[in-house]
């Protein structure tokens, strides 16, 4: 079995359980050292076999599990597989050679930075939608046209943006175009590897992110958050429906006597 596994944004327990039950029977490890703190290694057995695939191409992390076509390996990797991890090709990989295999999900890194800022990422009548993307850069090919961050800073919904610390001038330029709802004291923040114990918050505005992610000098690790959420609520009386004693639904009934104390959003 072929367990690929996420390892959390970083902090060793925030892996999950079974997570961590699998990368302790696994006699074959592959982690990437360059966006999994080798901290996360301290739930691997002493006697599995450790790959570091930061150096290595896709066809070397299949010959390893060519390899060992018995043996239980654990793929790990950052936040949650499925987010930005390159598993397709290796999941194709299995069903065209007859390997089984699983998908352990993992704590992404957005959750991370969200508890990092110590807030919500969606807002009652601020923002209810959280777009997770990324700038084109080297990889350009592989970006739908209409998924760039200027088309996505269109909705002013909460931005979260991977993979783009290195083009600090082309993130604030496309956050800022014509037809974005931003301007530039919209909230944002960066956040440097979230959960690891060097973890680094800045909250700043579109308009200084440029400057700030230039001071920062992280290129990797790193998440761009942007959006009116980030300011938190606007309007202390506004609420969401869910408990809001005038909100009915299948479990609680609406409370008239606790109607007035605000009103639900």
């Amino acid at each position: 079995m072929i367990s690929f596994v996420g390892a959390g944004p970083g902090a060793p327990d925030l892996m999950t359980l079974r997570g961590r039950d699998r990368l302790a029977g696994a006699a074959v490890v592959v982690w990437a050292s360059s966006l999994v703190p080798e901290a996360v290694l301290v739930h691997a057995s002493a006697g599995a076999v450790v790959h570091d695939s930061a150096s290595m191409t896709l066809e070397d992390v299949l010959s390893v599990y060519a390899d060992h076509p018995d043996a239980a390996i654990v793929r790990l990797h950052s936040g949650d597989p499925c987010l930005y991890g390159a598993i397709q090709e290796q999941l194709d990989w299995c069903v065209a050679n007859g390997r089984d295999f699983e998908i352990v999900p993992g704590v992404s890194s957005l959750g991370a930075a969200a508890a990092a800022l110590g807030q919500e990422l969606t807002i009652p009548t601020v923002a209810q939608s959280v777009v997770l993307t990324r700038l084109a850069g080297r990889t350009a090919a592989s970006m739908p046209e209409r998924e760039s961050v200027a088309a996505f800073s269109s909705h002013g919904s909460t931005l979260a943006v991977f993979l783009s610390a290195a083009r600090p001038a082309e993130l604030a330029a496309q956050l800022l175009a014509p037809e974005s709802a931003f301007g530039p004291d919209t909230p944002a923040a960066i956040v440097v590897r979230a959960s690891w114990p060097d973890e680094r918050v800045v909250r700043t505005t579109v308009g200084r992110l440029h400057a700030d992610l230039d001071a920062v000098g992280a290129r990797t690790t790193v998440l761009v958050l942007v959006g009116p959420a980030l300011g938190g609520r606007p309007d202390p009386g506004a609420r969401s429906h869910l408990y809001h004693p005038a909100f009915a639904h299948g479990f609680r009934r609406r409370s008239e006597a606790g109607s007035t104390t605000g009103r639900p959003a």
